[in-house]
């Protein structure tokens, strides 16, 4: 018995090392980072005193503060409802077998795979405004051509566009794995009962896809929280803070300039932390409620 028990905590023990190093490590340095006055100096040698919650109040003292906050609201909503409206509807109409049906889908996957230094680096070209295949398609259509990327009004606009471009494969893949679980003969009982295609996804289709649905969307905002490589890529959060979120945010208050301030940036980092463990715990809390009804 003891044996077997030693065992199980020898499998047990890699993902253990894994968790402590690669999870719990780094999140209790950013605490210390966050909770005393860093220089670079005191980041080298060590000894930077303990300042308590300082950051946190120089941080939400910053007017910087609000537009990151809203900028990433606006940012991390308006993504994850179009990636799982998109791709929800394109996992319904892969669902039906067709021609192609797995070239296709294959193709989708595209935007998910390519590094997002690329995907980023191709949407900045295609929304240049002096260059961009956007702006062209556009007059040529006889509208106006639009500030894509140094505009205030759209910089925001551009990097989310591209954001939900590359969300979408994700989205698809899950929710179509989800829509193959669902036994045939629930809709065969659904057009027994005389159910419209619209009748059936609604009353059918779409509750029994809520579980995945909930994991999907988790997931999504766990992850859009944390973008920053295509805001970065494409304005660098600008033009004036347009487009900056707490996520650039924080990078660019830790190394954007030559006097960084380890401290604000970490402070940052973790609210951006505490936001995804209060979805998580949301998550938790609706899957209890569900499953006691």
């Amino acid at each position: 018995m003891l044996r077997k028990q030693l065992a199980g905590w020898a499998f047990l023990l890699p993902l253990v090392a894994y968790l402590l190093l690669c999870y719990v490590y780094p999140l209790l340095t950013n605490i210390d980072l966050s909770i005393r006055d860093y220089t670079v100096r005191s980041f080298v040698h060590g000894g930077a005193p303990l300042i308590g919650f300082g950051n946190y109040v120089t941080v939400f003292a910053d007017p910087t503060f609000g537009t990151a906050l809203r900028n990433t609201v606006v940012f991390t909503v308006t993504s994850l409802v179009f990636q799982y409206v998109i791709g929800l509807a394109l996992a319904v109409f892969f669902a039906r077998s067709f021609r192609l049906s797995a070239t296709l889908r294959a193709l989708m996957l595209v935007p998910w795979l390519l590094p997002l230094i690329v995907s980023a680096s191709t949407w900045a070209w295609m929304l240049n405004s002096e260059a961009g295949v956007v702006n062209a398609v556009l007059a040529f259509l006889g509208f106006g051509t639009v500030d894509w990327l140094t505009s205030p009004d759209w910089s925001l606009v551009a990097v989310t566009i591209a954001n939900i471009w590359i969300g979408i494969p994700f989205n698809l893949v899950v929710l179509y794995s989800g829509l193959r679980t669902i036994p045939a003969e629930v809709y065969e009982a659904s057009s027994l009962d005389g159910a419209s295609r619209w009748q059936t996804f609604w009353h059918v289709t779409f509750p029994m896809l809520r579980p995945i649905s909930g994991v999907t969307l988790l997931l999504g905002l766990v992850y859009t929280l944390k973008v920053f490589d295509i805001i970065w890529i494409m304005t660098r959060g600008g033009p004036t803070g347009s487009s900056t979120t707490l996520a650039t945010w924080s990078y660019e208050l830790g190394f954007g300039s030559m006097l960084p301030r380890f401290g604000p940036s970490a402070a940052v980092g973790n609210v951006l932390i505490l936001f995804a463990v209060a979805a998580g715990l949301l998550y938790v809390r609706g899957q209890r409620h569900q499953e006691a009804a």
